[in-house]
């Protein structure tokens, strides 16, 4: 290693200077940034056709490094993107670059999840075929992919769609056929009047509408298709604490929705039949429940509706009632018992009514409630409509003092008219007094011994229906057969592809039930010709619960991933956003888990769970204008911007109210991502989306705000212009203040530099903010910080060149501004590239290297040295500061004095006699007796 010595001497110094007019001057270059986007692009897909040529020397090179399997959710062809999909796809983009220049072997795949019923809606619309309305989108969304620079390996490209894919679906559903994990029975299902499909619970909202039409969600009976996922109940909670990568709101949600308890199932006295089996959580109440409430599909129920016209009535018209309705229907002549006394005896005292009621689910427990209305704020508003007049009952509150009604908190003291005067009981014998949890105990053992009652676990969660009526979707691989039931569909015959349809077969009912060439076939077991094929398809869910498999081995036609190819999950990260959490998430690690189960693939690490980091995006929010009187959206052209920070209404001369509100085309504030990058590239709209926000933040777009990246990445490529300039002189010479050494890392040279104490601070100023950009992309959550550290080292860099600035060795420049470039290079590839080019090929630069892709990314290197700088103070006054070796407060004081004489801004104000010296630490002070 050759030691070099370099200080900028007279040739060298004038070449500075020439660089520091250059930047000082207020030209900023003026090029198109769209021009520099579509000249790499091109580049870029050159490079990778020639790697492609290249394939096994590149392979074997792969081999070598570490896989990081990078995905963000792959989204529906709509057939236009928004600053939504544009805000996800940066933030996978700039954390995939990154990888790839710290070494890894990055996947990086994209693909299409594109059945569903918009597509086949808007096909319909059109009179066209889905699979033609679809691949247009599928087209012009990835032409507008390419125009923001994603670095997409696009040889993974999967679509749902394409019956190479939904092959391996189909298999999956006759894999859990086969272990008894699909099936079909008769339900109350969801029925989206407006679509007319069947919902899945999860797609039903708090207000009982579907999520993707928003019409109110009726109540039919329908023969339906369901995946056992409650099998993998207790699995899927109990994995939720190995996911530590996971945002904890999102395994809180999961968590919730499983909805696993544990509790008692009691068996109720009833004074004509059979008894009422009610679970609950909260067996320490049972003394005070006033009534039973039963679902409305309760077999007694049921049972009843047939005598019962007024209950007939009734259940007519709750069809459309919503879920946290507390209206009800008492039934007539029919009471239920408290099943034991305080004692612990078994009690028939048949003396709490029945009701039928919309707010108990007939899929929770056994559909019936034990109603505490002293207890529970359903029960308490409930009967507070039916029984205002009736006394509520309380057994338990807190140590010390009156509770509220309802008193729900599951810890307390168990309290009878003695001591709560709420309580309604004279006396709970032994049970007074005792804790919550002692008497849910209790209570526990006295009805299990009785007879009456066991402890059970319950879930919120029930089986995945995927049925559809609709055609655009995975076609189920079952055939009906008369003699021989449902019969799967064998290997050799699949994928079961959807058949061509015209027009007139979306008229009326499920579209494919029409088609009579899809519909008969031969049964696969007994040969008979009157089979009938299933005309549901699959709920989309089911084709995206497994898609990240397909994208390690998307060519394999033999199996649906190899074993080799599945060495590379789980999923190192994930991105996309938390309106997933209880529907694809919760999905995907279920399939993964049968999947893992089957031997289908094995993962490195974390068990069957196939994503180990999530990271959920916030939404994008558009600027939105607001007329103050009426309250009316208005669109751009209604307003005056001739003042940009304060428009004004062009009708009423007025200011409009501004808000940021998410994008809608009702709201007049939505952003087309492609106009934004037509006019000022990608690379400064990447920038802002990542700018402006906190991953995790709602982003507030403002198209405006983009001005001060674009100023930034013009004076990067200044930079890069001046660049020949700085190069010309880099004399070999004594530098006799140098305090440390560094290794150049990217100029190029093998060679050492020595720094003296200007050139150390604005070395370690970059290299602490490298520090911090590689924090910041590793946590991804603060990718805003990576784009305002970028623009401190442009600073840095700009201000040692600038009028104001320091001698600073040239090469060290050099070093430092390809530093930048290299950590700009994941967010802002273009102009990364571009100066990257530029320097290396302008016939003065150190070297002529190829792209800043190849660069290994920095970790940032702060030099330590053994140099201190200490203020001096001469008889009260401020002198000044010296930087020197840290011992000077160990010196003698001869020697100290001796060092700072050397400096003439100190040596002028030590001429007489010294009286005293303080050293403090960085501190020096010095009382003369002149």
């Amino acid at each position: 290693m050759i030691r070099r010595h370099v200080k900028v001497l007279s040739v060298g110094i004038q070449n500075v200077t020439q660089v520091v007019k250059r930047m000082a001057s207020s030209d900023v270059p003026r090029f198109e940034f769209k021009d520099l986007d579509d000249k790499w692009r091109k580049q870029w897909l050159l490079d990778k056709e020639v790697k492609s040529f290249q394939g096994s020397h590149r392979s074997d090179h792969l081999k070598e490094k570490k896989d990081f399997y990078s995905l963000v959710m792959f989204p529906y062809p709509s057939g236009k993107l928004h600053l939504g999909h544009l805000r996800v796809y940066t933030i996978s983009d700039v954390i995939a670059r990154y990888k790839k220049m710290q070494g890894f072997n990055v996947i990086n795949p994209m693909g299409w999840d594109a059945f569903g019923l918009p597509a086949e809606n808007a096909a319909v619309e059109r009179g066209i075929d889905p699979a033609i309305w679809t691949e247009q989108n599928i087209a012009t969304m990835k032409e507008q992919m390419q125009c923001f620079l994603a670095d997409f390996d696009w040889d993974r490209e999967i679509s749902t769609c394409s019956p190479e894919y939904y092959k391996w679906t189909q298999k999956i559903f006759l894999m859990l056929f086969e272990k008894g994990l699909a099936y079909q029975k008769e339900a109350e299902i969801n029925w989206d009047p407006i679509d007319k499909t069947v919902l899945a619970n999860e797609q039903v909202d708090s207000e009982g509408r579907s999520w993707r039409s928003g019409a109110l969600v009726e109540k039919k009976f329908l023969k339906q298709w369901f995946i056992g996922i409650t099998k993998y109940a207790d699995r899927l909670v109990d994995d939720l604490k190995d996911l530590e990568g996971w945002p904890q709101h999102v395994k809180t949600m999961q968590k919730n929705w499983i909805g696993r308890s544990k509790g008692l199932q009691i068996d109720f006295p009833i004074s004509e039949g059979n008894p009422l089996s009610v679970y609950t959580t909260r067996p320490e109440t049972v003394f005070c429940a006033q009534f039973i409430a039963i679902s409305l599909n309760h077999p007694l129920v049921l049972a009843r509706s047939r005598t019962d016209g007024n209950l007939a009535r009734f259940l007519k018209e709750c069809k459309n009632a919503e879920l946290d309705s507390k209206i009800g229907y008492k039934l007539p002549d029919l009471k239920a018992s408290i099943p034991i006394n305080t004692d612990n005896s078994k009690r028939t005292k048949f003396d709490i009514p029945i009701y039928v009621a919309p707010y108990v689910l007939n899929e929770y427990g056994s559909g019936a409630v034990m109603g505490c209305p002293g207890h529970d704020r359903r029960d308490f508003e409930f009967w507070s409509l039916h029984e205002p007049s009736k006394q509520i009952t309380q057994v338990m509150g807190p140590e010390t003092g009156e509770t509220e009604i309802p008193y729900e908190p599951k810890v307390g003291i168990m309290q009878d008219r003695t001591t709560l005067v709420k309580s309604g009981l004279d006396s709970l014998g032994s049970y007074t007094g005792i804790s919550a949890d002692k008497a849910r105990s209790r209570v526990s053992q006295a009805v299990a011994s009785l007879g009456v009652g066991k402890e059970s676990t319950n879930y919120r969660l029930k089986d995945w229906l995927i049925s559809r009526q609709r055609y655009w979707g995975a076609p189920i691989p079952i055939i009906h057969c008369e003699s021989c039931g449902p019969v799967v569909v064998p290997d050799s015959q699949l994928p079961v592809l959807l058949p061509k349809v015209e027009q007139h077969h979306f008229e009326k009912g499920n579209p494919l039930e029409n088609v009579e060439s899809f519909v008969s076939c031969t049964c696969p077991s007994c040969g008979s010709k009157k089979a009938r094929r299933e005309t549901d398809t699959m709920d989309t869910f089911m084709d995206s619960s497994w898609y990240f498999l397909r994208y390690l081995d998307p060519h394999n036609s033999k199996e649906l991933i190899s074993r080799e190819a599945g060495q590379s999950m789980p999923v190192d990260l994930y991105i996309g956003g938390v309106e997933h959490a209880i529907l694809h998430l919760l999905y995907s690690r279920f399939i993964a888990k049968f999947l893992n189960d089957e031997g289908v693939w094995k993962g490195k690490f974390t068990k069957d769970e196939p994503i180990v980091r999530l990271i959920t995006q916030g939404m994008v929010h558009g600027k939105t204008y607001i007329d103050p009187q009426s309250e009316r959206f208005l669109k751009p052209e209604e307003l005056d911007f001739g003042n940009p920070k304060a428009p004004v209404i062009k009708q009423t001369g007025k200011h409009p109210k501004v808000t940021f509100e998410k994008m809608s085309k009702s709201k007049h504030n939505g952003a087309d991502p492609q106009e934004c990058i037509q006019k000022y590239g990608a690379d400064a709209t990447r920038a802002q989306i990542l700018f402006l926000a906190p991953v995790s933040d709602t982003l507030q777009w403002d198209e405006k705000q983009i001005l001060g990246v674009d100023r930034w990445l013009r004076k990067v490529f200044k930079l890069a212009d001046s660049f020949p300039l700085l190069a010309d002189e880099m004399r070999q010479t004594s530098n006799s203040d140098a305090i440390a050494k560094v290794e150049l890392q990217f100029t190029g040279s093998k060679e050492s530099l020595e720094l003296g104490d200007r050139e150390v601070t604005v070395y370690n100023e970059v290299q602490n903010l490298v520090k911090s950009i590689n924090l910041s992309l590793n946590d991804v959550y603060s990718l805003n910080t990576v784009v305002s550290d970028l623009m401190k080292i442009t600073n840095a860099i700009t201000k040692v060149l600038g009028p104001n600035g320091c001698n600073v060795n040239p090469v060290l420049v050099d070093e430092l501004y390809r530093t930048l470039l290299i950590c700009m290079a994941p967010v802002t590839p273009v102009t990364a590239e571009e100066c990257w080019f530029r320097i290396n090929n302008s016939g003065k630069g150190n070297c002529t290297r190829g792209t800043v892709f190849d660069e290994e990314f920095p970790t940032g290197k702060v030099l330590k040295t053994r140099r201190g700088k200490f203020n001096v103070i001469i008889n009260g006054r401020p002198r000044g500061s010296i930087v020197t070796d840290q011992n000077l407060l160990e010196q003698s004081e001869e020697q100290l004095l001796k060092t700072l004489r050397l400096n003439r801004d100190f040596s002028k104000h030590l001429g007489g006699d010294i009286r005293k010296i303080i050293t403090k630490k960085g501190l020096v002070s010095i009382v003369t007796l002149a």
